[in-house]
């Protein structure tokens, strides 16, 4: 009984761990040619392995987990299927669950920047009338700011002029599409503007954000109004 555990750890169990460490690799690379070259290989070296394995067997009645005086041997097999289990599972978590984690992070980021500059591109108080500007602009790209103050600037003046003044929450948001360096976020806004002498008109805005990651951070390319059809 003790000799066929050995055998069904050390000469059955491990070289197939290691295939299936192995083929599992390649599914998770998606089967590079140099990954399918070096797999072959090492494929090819398992079964040679045990064909060696079963020739001792038939020869001397002795295979490399039932040889008490192959320790050593035994040692350096489970310590082969071991590290090849362990790369399996690191090549898996940096292929599939990393990029996962990093596309919720990136969700999450984006679409609290769009709300944030979608508000302040819709809020506006005469008493500061840069404010929601500045605010806006501290998440855009230069070249982006650059125009959103340039829009924004004879809308602002007249505003004040007026004395009127307005206010945005979020009522959703949501990404549109995203990817490693590019996103886009959909905005729907609660837009309530007050003037003297009239009663508050609130009105339902809805954006979409474009952005666009540099250096690591992403930031604010374009703001647009979503048409209905």
């Amino acid at each position: 009984m003790r000799n066929r555990l050995r055998v069904a750890a050390f000469d059955v169990l491990a070289p197939i761990a290691v295939v299936v460490a192995l083929l599992y690799i390649g599914v998770a690379l998606a089967w590079p040619l140099w990954w399918v070259s070096v797999c072959s290989v090492l494929c090819v070296l398992v079964v040679e392995g045990i064909v060696v394995d079963f020739v001792l067997a038939r020869r001397d009645a002795v295979t490399v987990g039932t040889d008490d005086d192959g320790p050593g041997l035994r040692l350096a097999v489970v310590g082969t299927a071991a590290g090849a289990l362990v790369a399996a599972a690191v090549v898996g978590y940096l292929q599939w669950t990393l990029p996962d984690r990093q596309l919720r992070d990136d969700s999450a980021e984006v679409t609290g920047i769009a709300s944030s500059v979608a508000e302040a591109s819709a809020t506006f108080t005469p008493q500061n009338p840069t404010a929601s500007i500045d605010r806006a602009t501290a998440m855009m790209s230069p070249d982006s700011a650059g125009r959103f103050e340039d829009e924004f600037a004879g809308v602002a003046k007249d505003l004040a002029g007026r004395n009127v003044s307005a206010q945005a929450s979020t009522v959703s948001a949501g990404v549109e599409a995203i990817g490693p360096q590019d996103a886009s976020v959909a905005v729907i806004l609660r837009g309530t503007q007050t003037s003297p002498g009239r009663q508050p008109d609130t009105a339902v805005l809805a954006l979409r954000v474009l952005l666009a990651k540099t250096d690591g951070g992403w930031l604010v390319e374009d703001v647009s109004p979503i048409h209905s059809r």
